[in-house]
């Protein structure tokens, strides 16, 4: 499911509201915060409390995104089978962990740049897909990650005829600072003062913060997820206006005139109607 929403505290321009149907359009006043909480929890079916980002009175517009999955996994883990085994963190401390398993079939296992990969489906016609990466000791999500996209024809199937898997139960809560990526993905000028979002509102608006959180749930009937992205927009100052120069040669006849210190009594006056010889120029 996926939900919108915007809230604003500036009028937005009614061909922007008519453009977008699906979308809640409501006023950032007072009492906003305990409002936008509670659209949040309701799109994300209470798996995120409320707003990512608190509202402090700087924003002139919110925009929220909200998606939520909760689907049960095509074979489910058997939950008898589910028992502590050693899991290593990050930090090379080995604790017991909740480790469910399942053997699945070879053509769910593949493996890309030594990265393993395990894809389960979930049940129902045109469900979702849940893959996991396994990279090598000490290998990053930068190195890790990308193996989950990875074309077919760059995938290494697995020799055996199945595999038995033991996967954490677990819960994932991520927050991200997005705006830094964005400006990496060349929209640096929606970031700024000076943006140009008059197809949204004749006030002056730009992308001041954006921040998503979001919580996957992996348990042995199947998986839930939610993310929510908030982007806040700030008033914008006017953009600085470009310097005007004008041009000014004295390439025909002039004139001149030596006034003294206040600039009232012209001591000297004169008017070049020639060009400068070479002789003008040697000074």
């Amino acid at each position: 499911a996926v939900a919108t929403g915007v809230w604003a505290g500036v009028p937005v321009r009614e061909e922007f509201r008519r453009g977008l149907p699906d979308v809640r359009f409501g006023e950032l006043g007072e009492g906003a915060q305990g409002v936008l909480d509670a659209w949040v929890r309701e799109a994300t079916g209470g798996r995120v409390e409320g707003l990512p980002l608190g509202l402090d009175g700087s924003e002139e517009l919110v925009l929220l995104n909200a998606l939520a999955l909760k689907a049960s996994w095509a074979v489910a883990f058997p939950r008898h089978l589910t028992r502590d085994e050693p899991f290593t963190d990050g930090g090379g401390r080995i604790r017991p962990v909740p480790t469910m398993r399942l053997r699945i079939p070879s053509a769910r296992v593949w493996y890309v740049d030594g990265v393993t990969v395990v894809e389960l489906p979930c049940a129902g016609e045109g469900a979702a897909l849940v893959r996991f990466v396994l990279g090598a000791e000490g290998a990053g999500p930068g190195e890790v990650l990308p193996a989950a996209w990875t074309e077919p024809g760059a995938r290494k199937r697995l020799a055996a005829d199945s595999a038995d898997l033991l996967l954490p139960r677990f819960t994932l809560r991520t927050r991200t600072e997005a705006h830094p990526h964005l400006a990496a993905l060349g929209l640096d000028l929606a970031l700024r003062p000076g943006a140009d979002f008059s197809g949204l509102s004749r006030d002056p608006l730009f992308i001041d913060e954006v921040v998503q959180e979001a919580v996957v749930e992996v348990a042995e009937e199947g998986v839930e997820a939610a993310a929510v992205t908030q982007v806040r927009m700030a008033r914008s100052a006017a953009p600085p206006r470009r310097e005007a120069v004008e041009r000014i040669a004295f390439d025909r006849p002039f004139g001149v005139v030596v006034l003294d210190a206040e600039g009232e009594l012209p001591l000297f006056a004169g008017w070049r109607r020639s060009a400068p010889s070479a002789e003008d120029q040697e000074g």
